[in-house]
């Protein structure tokens, strides 16, 4: 292109020198006959005559692209490259031109993350784990969307100045507090089918979890059927947010605070705290009563069993029944013995036998 520029100031510079054809500028008029051109100059120029000078580059005038890179190293202390006659602009073009595909091009996309790819604005595919090649921006370009990050929205306040108010089926009020975890599904559903994701995700909760309250007791929403809430309010916002193409897998709600309002809340408190105590009565009576039982129930079995032993042998049976009453009866009061005379009441085996040698040494003294 240098070479272009440096040929059309050539032939600019030779058309300005020779203006008025190739013979040069005509005469003032003059009718002299032909020949050489005279003193006076009054015929036209010949065309082997003087030559065209030839002007002197100067600052103002560049002949070429050559002369002009060459001013301007001189200018610049000689640091600027040399021309070899291609230009540089271009191989910058180049270089940034193959970068951008290459970074606009290949993607690597994460174990946990998909591809969503749109085409001019359009959804096109959705790109798996590993490194996916699509045409360069803005052809394609890439979205990529973490598919098992667990997100939390936060429903309510345990400040009492914030309170989130709802109706039971029997008619009362309590202040519920919840969370919702979830995460996405379907990415191309995800970015295209809701225009607010996470808003709508806020607002079915609030829809469900006031449905499933409006269908239980007070009891159950702020004692033992919190659980069951829960998991019923898990499925219907799961129905609701399929319905609507959210591609959102629900994983969970959990409640955080189930009181009445704050102006009753002491009131409810009191009233629970004897529930329990009352509840706690009745657990203590049940119990009792099942040791009662059990206690009968035993004992009757050892009736049965001393029954058919009494069938078999009745006066033994019976006897042994005698004794073991009387000694459960007589061991557990005083009791004083009169015993007859020459009856040992129990068998004093030392003392017996002290006695046996004297009684012999008697009846001897007694016969002499």
């Amino acid at each position: 292109m240098s070479k272009i520029f440096g040929w059309g100031a050539r032939l600019g510079a030779m058309f300005n020198e020779n203006r008025g054809g190739p013979w040069g500028p005509s005469g003032g008029g003059g009718s002299g006959s032909g020949g050489s051109g005279g003193e006076g100059g009054g015929g036209p120029r010949s065309p082997w005559g003087e030559p065209p000078r030839k002007r002197r580059p100067g600052p103002g005038n560049v002949a070429s692209l050559d002369d002009f890179l060459k001013k301007s190293r001189q200018r610049f202390g000689g640091r600027l490259p040399q021309n070899d006659g291609r230009p540089y602009w271009a191989y910058g073009l180049a270089v940034f031109a193959l970068l951008w595909i290459v970074f606009t091009s290949f993607h690597r996309i994460e174990p946990q993350e998909r591809g969503v790819v749109t085409l001019f604005g359009a959804y096109s595919r959705t790109l798996g784990p590993g490194i996916g090649w699509t045409l360069p921006a803005p052809i394609e370009t890439v979205q990529e969307i973490d598919i098992e990050e667990i997100r939390t929205i936060d429903i309510g306040s345990p400040d009492p100045a914030r309170e989130n108010l709802i109706l039971t089926g029997d008619q009362n009020i309590i202040d519920l507090a919840y969370s919702v975890r979830w995460n996405i599904k379907d990415p191309q559903l995800f970015l295209f089918m809701i225009e607010d994701p996470e808003g709508t995700i806020r607002e079915v909760a609030e829809s469900a979890m006031r449905e499933i309250v409006a269908s239980v007791s007070l009891d159950d929403a702020i004692g033992a059927g919190r659980s069951d809430i829960e998991q019923r309010v898990s499925l219907r916002m799961q129905q609701l947010l399929d319905g609507y193409g959210a591609g959102v897998r629900v994983q969970g709600v959990a409640i955080k605070q189930s009181d009445p309002p704050a102006a009753v809340n002491e009131a409810f408190k009191e009233v629970t705290a004897a529930q329990q105590q009352a509840q706690s009565y009745i657990n203590d009576a049940r119990a009792y009563a099942l040791q009662l039982t059990a206690k009968a129930q035993g004992e009757a079995a050892a009736f049965d069993k001393v029954y058919a032993q009494y069938k078999l042998s009745p006066e033994v049976t019976r006897r042994r029944m005698y004794y073991e009453t009387m000694e459960r009866v007589l061991s557990k009061v005083d009791k004083t013995i009169v015993e007859a005379p020459g009856v040992t009441p129990y068998l004093a085996l030392p003392e017996i036998q002290r006695r046996a040698p004297a009684q012999p040494q008697a009846q001897e003294g007694a016969a002499r």
